[in-house]
């Protein structure tokens, strides 16, 4: 099969969107990835009328949390991931529950064939959302400063070290980066984090997952992508095509589990509280 196509990360800098573009990606991949700035969110953490409601289980740690700028950013990554899933369920994020696996994965409770991804480094947040399978995100600094040594002896195959030797020295530094985010988004769209060594798989040019010896380790049905974005950062995709129906519906009222989505419209229509 041909090697599954990640989206096109989507810059989306305030609650109000644009959007369009996380719904075409879904209906045409299977897939969608957004990023923003915890800055330009920062406005609408602080005055949002429905934080309480947005925040849900999420609340008490956002409360707990004693430094303010870790405290907002925490919201505002929140606030990111249920708008940006609201975008794509057709719906309102108040009413989408976040909730997290062992490890700390989120995902959308009653949405089992929805996959999520969060990121964080700096001021960029990005998520990555897919209704065919598993989803990762990763995102670095462009210019981290790293010794390249200790990358290859620590993250990169034979394969990759021969390849990187092979570039022009300026090109060494941003290829390794480029060559572990998409490692970090891997394992991540896994559930496995560090626990899955880096030097067990690795990437070739065409950006197909490999063996340590540079055979290759996929059959197409996953793909990888990495992207400037804003002019200082790296951001990589790992997607997953399980199998899964390939519909472009991703309406609330079709993919929501039945059970999930009566208590869900029994809670809508009670009035709210303080």
């Amino acid at each position: 099969m041909d090697q599954v196509t990640c989206a096109v990360p989507l810059h989306v800098p305030r609650p109000t969107g644009p959007w369009r573009g996380v719904q075409d990606s879904l209906s045409q991949l299977g897939n969608a990835v957004v990023y923003t700035t915890w800055g330009e969110w920062l406005p609408s953490v602080l005055t949002h009328p429905r934080l309480r409601e947005l925040l849900g289980r999420d609340l008490d740690r956002y409360r707990r949390t004693p430094d303010a700028a870790v405290r907002y950013r925490f919201a505002a990554s929140r606030l990111f991931t249920k708008y940006m899933a609201a975008a794509a369920l057709g719906t309102r994020p108040e009413y989408l529950d976040l909730a997290y696996r062992l490890g700390g994965r989120p995902y959308l409770r009653g949405f089992d064939q929805l996959e999520l991804s969060l990121t964080h480094t700096a001021e960029l947040m990005a998520v990555g959302l897919s209704r065919t399978g598993r989803i990762g995100v990763d995102v670095e600094l462009a210019d981290r400063f790293v010794r390249l040594d200790l990358l290859e002896a620590r993250m990169l195959t034979p394969a990759e070290a021969r390849e990187i030797a092979e570039l022009p020295e300026d090109r060494r530094i941003p290829h390794a980066l480029e060559l572990w985010t998409r490692k970090e988004a891997y394992t991540k769209a896994l559930g496995q984090g560090l626990r899955l060594g880096f030097k067990e798989f690795g990437f070739g040019a065409d950006g197909r997952l490999l063996a340590p010896d540079g055979s290759s380790a996929t059959r197409g049905e996953w793909g990888f992508a990495t992207h400037p974005v804003m002019g200082r950062y790296v951001l990589s995709v790992a997607c997953h095509d399980a199998g899964l129906s390939t519909a472009g519906d991703t309406s609330v009222e079709t993919m929501l589990d039945r059970g999930f989505l009566s208590a869900m419209t029994r809670t809508a229509a009670e009035p709210n509280t303080p």
